[in-house]
């Protein structure tokens, strides 16, 4: 019989394989086929769009609700203050260190070992089960979870995950649990990012001679709107929407009175406004000429009356909001985070994730869903 052990060890053993293939965001290919051929060893039929890897338990029934398992395969670039080889795999005092161990391979192969216990009997317990290893979530790309969602009816015939937050296009939408580190306390709530671009217009002039209209003094009153504005909704989770003024260029040579200043909104929403609401609101109020980027990154929320995020509460997981940006906002679905490891370690040099997580996050999601 297959114990707890066995799983993390296996969960382990994949995630060192990972670890040492290089796998940055948009080159994600190897890592994807290690994925592909491991969950085929497995028994899975794993099946694949570009570097996404999909498994679906025995028994799809679109009359039910669906459980999608997701975590990413995919790193950020390593930083400069490593200490060790960011590719070492080295197990330290029950640490494993290594890129991507915590954000989030750690999620990404417990997940997977939580799926094979239990797909067998996921029918039987009334839900249908998919895990979906993403690419691309660290820089949101195009070919990542994003290019995925519109083909799993075409991979999974009668997925019934398609809808809209708080719309129910199907009688079970289902929800989405995604691996990124959070301590496994669920967060909630997730803020969405919005990135617009502002130019202010003057007209060129010689600056001995005091002439033109420098764009720079155009931008003032708008710096000063943006600095001092407050939104009013103020989420219980995720607190304020923010918005800062990251960068500015303008003007050619010291003697040229500037007749353009361009300057960069970041802009982090809770899940009380849209991207559309706040831009919106931005471009009401300035005289700059504004531009977003994007709206697709948008804050997601789930109930804490859900079942789930329930069942969790009464393991004494606590509910919380996560200022960071995930898959989760590609998803048109609830869902919430819950991964071992700790967000403070993403993206920093000497990453690493416990064995012990591992272990504890295959149980916990055993546990929920059983």
């Amino acid at each position: 019989m297959t114990t707890t052990q066995d799983y993390t060890h296996e969960a382990v053993a994949l995630l060192q394989r990972l670890i040492a293939t290089p796998r940055v965001s948009r080159d994600e290919t190897a890592a994807a086929d290690i994925m592909e051929q491991t969950m085929t060893e497995y028994g899975l039929s794993p099946l694949r769009h570009k570097n996404n890897i999909v498994a679906v338990a025995p028994g799809y029934d679109p009359e039910l609700e669906t459980v999608m398992l997701n975590a990413h395969i995919d790193t950020v670039r390593p930083v400069a203050s490593w200490t060790r080889c960011p590719h070492s795999a080295d197990i330290v005092d029950g640490r494993l260190y290594g890129i991507g161990s915590n954000d989030c391979g750690g999620g990404l192969v417990a997940l997977l070992q939580a799926f094979r216990i239990l797909a067998p009997k996921a029918h039987e317990r009334g839900y249908n089960l998919v895990y979906v290893a993403s690419a691309e979530e660290e820089v949101s790309g195009k070919d990542g979870i994003s290019s995925l969602i519109p083909e799993l009816p075409a991979l999974i015939p009668g997925f019934n995950m398609q809808m809209s937050r708080g719309e129910a296009a199907c009688p079970h939408p289902g929800v989405a649990i995604v691996g990124e580190p959070t301590g496994l306390h669920p967060a909630v709530a997730e803020k969405g990012l919005m990135v617009v671009d502002m130019t202010s217009h003057g007209k060129s002039g010689h600056a001995a001679r005091n002439e033109g209209v420098n764009a720079i003094y155009e931008a003032l009153d708008d710096i000063l709107w943006i600095r001092n504005h407050r939104f009013s909704k103020v989420s219980d989770f995720l607190g304020e929407t923010r918005m800062t003024l990251t960068v500015i260029n303008s003007g050619t040579q010291h003697n040229v009175i500037p007749d353009e200043c361009k300057m960069v909104l970041d802009i982090r929403t809770n899940e009380l406004y849209t991207n559309e609401e706040v831009f919106s609101i931005i471009r009401d109020n300035v005289r700059s000429d504004v531009k977003a980027r994007s709206f697709r990154l948008s804050s997601s929320r789930i109930d804490t009356s859900h079942p789930i995020v329930q069942r969790l509460i009464e393991r004494g997981r606590q509910p919380f909001g996560s200022p960071t940006l995930s898959d989760q906002a590609l998803m048109p679905w609830p869902s919430l985070k819950l991964g071992p490891g700790q967000s403070s370690r993403s993206h920093s040099a000497d990453e690493y994730i416990g064995i012990d997580e591992i272990r504890e996050a295959i149980e916990l999601y055993v546990g929920i869903l059983s």
